[in-house]
């Protein structure tokens, strides 16, 4: 008999949010992170924000759980009475050249069921937003920006509520499978070995490297990783412009270096894309200039000076450049031919507002 049900490597959000879910349906929890605390890697070094869906291909796994991992963590943030602002989000067409890539994207988000969007007229969304230069717009009403550090927070105390646990500067050093079970090697400075009876893989950066420590998993189904780095710039000295998210349409590989404000109401742009080969968060000074170049797109009045670099994620990537984005990769034993295995690979954006319905998704793999 296994010590436990199911065990999951990587506590970030949805390495949590697959435990929540497990949890929830009576299972025994046990959720592996290298690192002393839950979030380290690339759940803590990103935007916060809460994507509506308007973005993703239809009928991929990004359209769908974005869609209902959104829903679904409103609610769960009201319940465990974690911050968020439902400000809604701006996308800005600042030429009339780029309003058919946001009436393409009002078409696909009513593709993918996203309640709440609106066309507007350059004037009307300069009447929201008075700094704003735009041309033509899309109102995004259910985007918006939360606390990630306290949903996770959140996360972990329902798994524990749930008599789960969540256990810290834990590596997961290999695992194989015997007699129906996963012996899994665990690292750390009082190293152990524990048995599950299923395993979840959801390592973000980790998770080849972690798919590749599994005897026998196949390495022909461990997709290559690219570094997506993204650079966020902070303004300093001038008040938020803007209330609302606002987007430009969205670029190859990614949404496009956007304004947020946070829920401490400091204003903030990015991520760029720099395609990078190691992890690196430094963020260098000289991208500023790319930065204002953007930004006075749609908020011309920008002050010089006014930017400080911020700090910087890695997106787990896998497609590298002048390739197609694609989906989020959710394996199973359909594809890796391991029976109670599911591997994640490539969640990035909009894998935080998906959590929910990615960890619910894990659980239904697993036939829990």
């Amino acid at each position: 008999m296994a010590d436990f049900d199911v065990a999951i490597i990587g506590a970030g959000a949805v390495g949590l949010a697959a435990g929540y879910a497990c949890a929830k349906r009576g299972l025994s929890v046990l959720v592996l992170e290298q690192a002393p605390h839950i979030g380290a890697g690339v759940s803590s070094r990103n935007s916060e924000v809460i994507h509506a869906g308007l973005h993703y291909a239809t009928g991929s796994l990004k359209a769908r759980l974005c869609v209902q991992g959104r829903r679904a963590l409103y609610t769960f943030l009201a319940d465990h009475n974690v911050a968020c602002d439902k400000s809604g989000k701006l996308i800005v067409a600042t030429e009339e050249n780029e309003i058919p890539a946001l009436q393409g994207l009002a078409r696909q988000g009513e593709i993918n069921g996203v309640e709440g969007v609106r066309w507007l007229g350059g004037e009307e969304a300069r009447a929201l937003e008075p700094q704003l230069n735009a041309a033509a717009a899309l109102l995004s009403e259910e985007s918006g920006v939360f606390d990630a550090h306290g949903y996770m927070g959140a996360l972990q105390g329902e798994i524990e509520a749930h008599g789960g646990a969540v256990v810290l500067n834990s590596p997961f050093d290999g695992a194989r499978a015997v007699d129906g079970v996963y012996v899994i090697q665990v690292g750390g400075q009082a190293p152990t070995q524990i048995s599950t009876s299923r395993l979840v893989i959801a390592a973000g950066l980790g998770a080849q490297a972690c798919a590749a420590k599994i005897d026998g998993f196949p390495a022909a189904h461990i997709p290559a990783l690219h570094f997506g780095k993204g650079n966020y710039f902070a303004l300093h000295g001038v008040k938020a412009p803007f209330t609302r998210l606002i987007y430009p349409p969205p670029i190859p590989g990614a949404l496009g270096t956007h304004y947020r404000r946070d829920l401490g109401g400091v204003a903030r742009f990015g991520p760029d894309l720099e395609w990078v080969d190691h992890e690196d968060y430094k963020v260098d000074p000289a991208r500023v200039a790319s930065f204002y170049a953007t930004v006075r797109r749609f908020w011309p009045s920008l002050p010089d000076g006014a930017l400080q670099p911020d700090y910087a994620g890695i997106r787990p990537k896998l497609h590298g450049p002048g390739e197609a984005q694609g989906d989020f990769v959710i394996d199973d034993e359909s594809a890796h031919g391991q029976a109670n295995l599911v591997c994640l690979f490539g969640i990035e954006s909009p894998g935080l507002t998906s959590s929910l319905a990615i960890g619910e998704e894990v659980a239904d793999r697993l036939g829990a």
